[in-house]
């Protein structure tokens, strides 16, 4: 229930919508109910509030209100545009998958339900304004008029402000600081603080059957919960074989299970029953999240860095960045007990196997792409081998020096292999010596 309330939280924070939408619906309650009570309580008002009210008739009420609405529905459209612009910009210019950054922002959210609400608002109060020629004789709501110029002027503010906001948002250090901050909240939901080494992964039984996928789509989250709980009811051990943010492909297996102890094998019954429940505990969708997908952070660092080393933008400055929050994600992982992880029942026997990623996978991750596009541009390969060596200086326990070692060693073949100058090649391979050394101590 946890993992599928943060499922949809994380779905309605990426959509424009909902926060407009529920702005639309309040200030149409809004514009009903303040003109009523402007008929009940305006005659009785004293002085000293009425004089902070509007003060026109009824065709300078109603002025008022046609140059709100008019205005804040063309300032409203001009909002929309710009962060159209922006998330274009940001998808050609870094990578699309940092639009999920962009129209998650709760600023551009707030911005767009304050216009709207305001030209809804006064297109509502228009309604109740009545002039000599009406029937009940002319009406002007006062509080709501004056309610309508407040929310103008804060409109105008919160143009303003957006645009300032706009301007911050678009730059790529705000981008990357962004995703690294998503990411290590993620980090610390899925592979948290403090948590002991992992008991050892079960080895599948004999008679284990593969659990197809009923959908296609990104593997984007699990319901551990409901997953244990098949697995109790079945007396299976079920091990899920993708990682989150992994493609899944419609009658492709994903997964595997097979009895605890003697039990046998599964009948066709219970195999059909048992797949039910496991995908029915997984949730796929055609983009990836956050929710549980580690790696989909360190995706969209490294597509910011590919991007900026390619030939058409050529910015290596960029991409050192990018290096710089990588190595300090990585640096937050090696203390804690990343991979696999198992779930147990009550009298400790492992009854689920979750296929997360390690810090190896991690690493590579980190490391592989930009390698390949950079190592020819001598600060880029500095900042790899610098990396590797504030990895290694974390690792205290040196369980990943093996991993480090093989990333350095293909990155002095990639160094070797590029066309660099005599001075920058040695200088390079200094560097990787003295990382070396470290991974030897």
């Amino acid at each position: 229930m946890k993992r599928r309330s943060e499922r949809i939280r994380d779905a309605l924070r990426t959509q424009l919508w909902p926060v407009p939408a529920i702005a639309v619906v309040v200030s149409v309650g809004l514009g009903i109910f303040l003109p009523r009570l402007d008929a009940a309580v305006d005659d009785s008002l004293p002085p000293a509030v009425t004089a902070l009210l509007f003060g026109g008739g009824p065709e300078a009420a109603r002025s008022v209100l046609e140059a709100i609405s008019g205005s804040l529905i063309t300032v409203t459209s001009l909002t929309f545009s710009l962060t159209v612009v922006t998330l274009q910009l940001a998808s050609s210019q870094f990578s699309p998958r940092l639009l999920r950054t962009f129209t998650r922002d709760r600023f551009v959210h707030v911005t767009l339900a304050l216009f709207l609400a305001t030209f809804v608002f006064a297109l509502t109060v228009l309604r109740s304004v009545r002039t000599q020629q009406d029937e009940d004789g002319p009406f002007v709501p006062e509080i709501s008029v004056t309610v309508s110029f407040v929310l103008s002027l804060a409109s105008v503010m919160g143009l303003v402000l957006f645009l300032a906001h706009l301007t911050r948002e678009i730059r790529v250090e705000t981008m990357m600081r962004n995703v690294h901050e998503e990411t290590k909240v993620t980090m610390d939901r899925i592979f948290p603080v403090g948590v002991p080494p992992q008991p050892q992964e079960p080895e599948p039984a004999p008679g284990s059957i593969p659990i197809m996928s009923a959908r296609s789509g990104f593997l984007t989250s699990i319901d551990e919960e409901a997953l244990l709980q098949a697995a109790r009811e079945t007396g299976t051990v079920v091990r899920i074989d993708r990682e989150p943010g992994s493609s899944l492909i419609e009658g492709v297996p994903f997964a595997r299970a097979w009895k605890t102890g003697s039990g046998g094998a599964l009948s066709a019954e219970e195999a059909a029953e048992l797949g039910e429940l496991v995908n029915d505990a997984v949730a796929t969708g055609f983009e990836r999240t956050n929710v549980q997908d580690v790696a989909f952070g360190f995706r969209q660092l490294v597509d910011v860095a590919v991007r900026a080393l390619s030939p058409g933008i050529n910015d290596p400055t960029t991409a050192i960045h990018v290096l710089g929050h990588l190595s300090s994600l990585l640096c937050a992982l090696v203390d804690r007990n990343p991979g696999p992880r198992m779930m147990t029942d009550d009298d400790g026997g492992v009854r689920v196997v979750l296929a997360l990623p390690g810090i190896e996978e991690l690493l590579d991750l980190a490391v592989s792409q930009p390698r390949l596009y950079g190592a020819k541009d001598p600060m880029v390969a500095a900042r790899l081998i610098e990396l590797l060596r504030e990895v290694a200086w974390c690792d205290k326990d040196g369980r990943y020096r093996a991993a480090l070692a093989l990333q350095l060693e293909q990155l002095r073949d990639a160094i070797d292999a590029a066309s660099l100058e005599g001075n920058e090649r040695n200088r390079l391979m200094q560097a990787a010596n003295e990382a070396a050394a470290l991974l030897a101590n």
